[in-house]
């Protein structure tokens, strides 16, 4: 099944065909380690996460090489530290650890490469030096900048026109620039900053080159795909196929990456996060109320490309999602499963630029077989709908917990005492006997269960 990807530069959706089918080749630009992530933060290793699944079930687990960076020079990092009065690596290491520690709550694998800026000084610096070379870079009072005008191809990626933005700036153009948006490629460090020494004087790298370096470095070029979040467009993936480019004399975006990936923006009620408005939400706070599968869910219940707004009824409804597919699961516990393959729709919704809606309503189909096989006594559609249920899962990264311990890891004295309940609480409804059913309602509240009742039956899990 052919593999369709929406490519950012091309503006189109095209069939995926790696460079190589023996190495595919995926970067995404990481977290800069300097706070807690927030949860706009997560959308785009959860995206990638279910990209690279994917990946690696259509070519072989050894097949892909997933790369995803650590920002770990930068000015808000040397900030943090000089408030704690700390050395700068002892705050890059909290925060990486606390981000991996985030990631795993979400079920994000960690990926097959991490590079750091700070182990990766000397092919920046090497990179640099082939854009003075090529003549797409320039020295300037200590400064490394690159020269825009010197590549023609620059704006392809965001769309934009290089004459038209260089005619609309409006920021104040620092006197040793040649144009106004050439940015910087290496620059001097500042007293009780990171300093590395480099031909330009001492200093440190500008944010763009650490990945075009690393990149090189790492995965070869051109990469098959480099995915980050829709702000990374404009300027910072664009300044990257630039430098990339024009260090190599090429002249074709292609001889970068192959194929641009962005995921949508994350808004709060309705609104931009913003620490002056007070609605950030720290991801490492979230998943200390909420199970990281729930997070997750609710990051894939849009198409990766589009808008998601996060807020309460989101979190609810991913909830209650997970709850009912648990409950078929649970139900099934006697049964074994007879295959470990998705269903074809499945893998159809998601071989389809990642359509994560497509392939969840999947999972609700084979849900609902599950218990109408169950009521039905019929086992071997049973082993069958549960096999594609786990399997289709696996590769979004849910329902990967017990379905006991997700429903609160209950005794076997109290399951059998709430299957019981809800059994006479049916019993009652049915016969329309409302006082016996709100009696049972109570009791169940007292055990401190919540029930979810709907169009399959009924499920459970403790309210704590």
């Amino acid at each position: 099944m052919t593999l369709y990807l929406h490519d950012t530069l091309s503006r189109r959706k095209r069939a995926f065909t790696p460079r190589d089918p023996n190495r595919v080749t995926l970067y995404v630009c990481g977290p800069t380690v300097y706070d807690y992530a927030h949860i706009g933060n997560a959308r785009p290793p959860v995206v990638f996460d279910v990209l690279v699944r994917l990946l690696r079930r259509t070519y072989g687990t050894g097949a892909v090489l997933y790369a995803r960076n650590v920002t770990d020079v930068d000015d808000k990092i040397n900030a943090k530290a000089a408030r704690e009065g700390v050395p700068i690596g002892e705050v890059t290491a909290r925060y990486e650890a606390a981000y991996l520690a985030d990631m795993a709550q979400l079920n994000v694998a960690p990926p097959d490469l991490a590079p750091h800026v700070t182990d990766h000084i000397p092919a920046i610096i090497a990179q640099i030096e082939a854009l003075v070379v090529a003549g797409a870079a320039y020295a300037a009072e200590g400064h490394v900048l690159f020269d825009v005008a010197a590549y023609p191809a620059y704006g392809a990626l965001s769309g934009r026109n290089l004459e038209d933005m260089i005619a609309g700036a409006r920021v104040e153009v620092a006197p040793y620039k040649r144009n106004p948006h050439d940015f910087v490629l290496w620059k001097p460090s500042k007293v009780d900053e990171p300093s590395w020494d480099s031909p330009w004087g001492a200093g440190r790298p500008g944010w763009h080159i650490e990945c075009s370096a690393m990149i090189e470095a790492r995965l070869g070029l051109p990469i098959d795909i480099h995915g980050g979040g829709i702000d990374l467009v404009f300027p910072h993936h664009e300044n990257e196929i630039a430098q990339g480019v024009c260090a190599h004399g090429h002249d074709s975006p292609e001889a970068y990456a192959r194929y641009w990936m962005h995921n949508g923006f994350l808004t709060v009620d309705a609104e931009k996060m913003s620490k002056s408005i007070g609605n950030v939400l720290l991801l490492h706070d979230l998943v200390q109320s909420i199970p990281g599968e729930v997070v997750r869910w609710a990051l894939l219940s849009a198409h990766y490309r589009q808008p998601l707004d996060w807020n309460p009824g989101l979190l609810e409804q991913s909830r209650k999602n997970l709850d009912r597919l648990y409950g078929a699961l649970h139900r099934a516990a006697a049964v074994p499963a007879s295959t470990d393959e998705p269903p074809a729709e499945f893998l159809k919704a998601l071989n389809d630029d990642l359509n994560t809606p497509g392939a969840l309503a999947t999972l609700f189909a084979l849900s609902s077989e599950i218990e109408r096989a169950m009521t039905a006594g019929d086992h071997g559609m049973v082993a069958r709908a549960k096999g594609e249920l786990q399997a289709a899962a696996g590769l979004l990264g849910v329902l990967q917990s017990d379905p006991d311990a997700w429903f609160g890891g209950a005794d076997a004295e109290l399951k059998a005492e709430v299957e019981a309940l809800l059994a006479e609480r049916q019993a009652a409804r049915t016969a329309r006997d409302w006082p016996a059913a709100d009696r049972i309602r109570d009791r169940l509240n007292a055990l401190d269960v919540v029930v979810m009742d709907g169009p399959d039956g009924a499920t459970w899990r403790r309210r704590s």
